[in-house]
């Protein structure tokens, strides 16, 4: 008992030195979770741009095929391609071009001088009918398959950010992480014309990507967890698309398009305007930057007004006088700092 009066009288004492002090103290003591959860984001690094790999989520020299997909999508997508479609493109290819060579060698004028006056064989007609429809549903199995796994509705908790396309460059912006918004322009090209004005030039940071790929502010988002995507326009029709996550969807001026990325692992993805959008479509590069979450969460607390998705701000939880809602799983690092940050009160 004696122990616990003490801890409230100190607590009232640091109250009062908080007023005297001004906001953040008082904001710190009355939430302390959300406190404790910004400082184990600071403990667990800051945040720095992502290096992107050589190859990885970007095209090659001399590449056949598609990028090395980095979501379950793409590698379903990509089974789709190499195991179903090119196995029977193939085959269908060399039946058609052994059945042609046959025919030109069998049939000629000097093989076959008097012509077969055949104008009907059941047997062959009924095997070129059924065989094409089987085919068909072979192919159209997978594919209303991957159709419809494209388009199922993220989770209801999961992380929203609603991309915007415009004339000529893309804005991000962050509804559950406090509603900051990011422009992203593509850099301009050492010894070539300015595209973008007061856009620095590639090279100047060492953690520039490919040359008409890599832009000032990326698209940050965690890795490994579902995220909401909702585009649409604010003047043409605009279309975001990443080969290798396997994403592309229309944004359209007035309508909200919506789809699940999922990105398996950290790394920067480069992909571009995909619809002709007028005079400098060709610079419209789109970069994602997927972090780990403890690294995503860093780099939300580095925008302004930026909170970490699931937990009220400081100043607002400070308004209402009580502690701030306890961390989600979404948010691994402010999870761990949910223990520490509880036993604040009785400190």
């Amino acid at each position: 008992m004696i122990l616990g009066e003490d801890a409230r009288t100190l607590r009232r004492g640091l109250k009062v030195f908080g007023l005297s002090m001004g906001g953040p103290v008082l904001a710190a003591l009355a939430a302390p979770q959300a406190f404790a959860q910004d400082a184990a984001v600071v403990a667990a690094g800051a945040y720095e741009r992502m290096k992107p790999t050589p190859g990885k989520g970007m095209p090659v020299d001399d590449g056949l095929g598609l990028q090395a997909q980095y979501s379950p999508l793409g590698d379903y997508a990509q089974w789709i391609h190499d195991g179903v479609l090119m196995p029977i493109i193939t085959v269908i290819t060399l039946i058609v071009l052994g059945l042609l060579l046959w025919v030109m060698a069998r049939y000629n004028r000097r093989f076959n001088p008097v012509p077969s006056k055949t104008s009907h064989n059941t047997f062959i007609e009924v095997i070129w009918t059924l065989v094409p429809v089987l085919i068909l549903v072979g192919i159209a199995v997978p594919s209303i398959d991957l159709l419809a796994k494209q388009y199922k509705p993220a989770p209801e908790k999961a992380l929203t950010v609603k991309v915007t396309g415009n004339q000529w460059f893309w804005t991000y912006t962050y509804p559950d992480n406090g509603g900051f918004e990011v422009m992203s322009y593509m850099l301009n090209l050492p010894g070539q014309p300015v595209v973008n004005n007061g856009v620095r030039e590639l090279g100047t940071d060492p953690s520039d990507g490919p040359s008409h790929l890599e832009v000032d502010n990326r698209m940050v988002v965690p890795a490994g967890e579902p995220i909401r995507l909702q585009i649409t326009a604010s003047d043409v029709i605009h279309s975001f698309a990443v080969p290798s996550l396997w994403f592309k969807l229309d944004a359209v001026p007035g309508r909200i398009n919506e789809k699940v990325l999922f990105i398996k692992e950290p790394g920067v993805y480069y992909g571009q305007c995909s619809e002709l959008c007028g005079a400098k479509h060709g610079y419209m590069p789109i970069a994602v930057e997927a972090l780990p979450r403890d690294k995503y969460n860093a780099w939300v607390l580095t925008q302004s007004g930026g909170a970490i998705d699931g937990q009220p701000a400081p100043a607002e939880a400070a308004a209402e006088g009580a502690p701030a809602a306890t961390p989600t799983a979404a948010a691994p690092a402010s999870s761990e700092a949910a223990p520490a940050a509880s036993a604040a009160p009785a400190a």
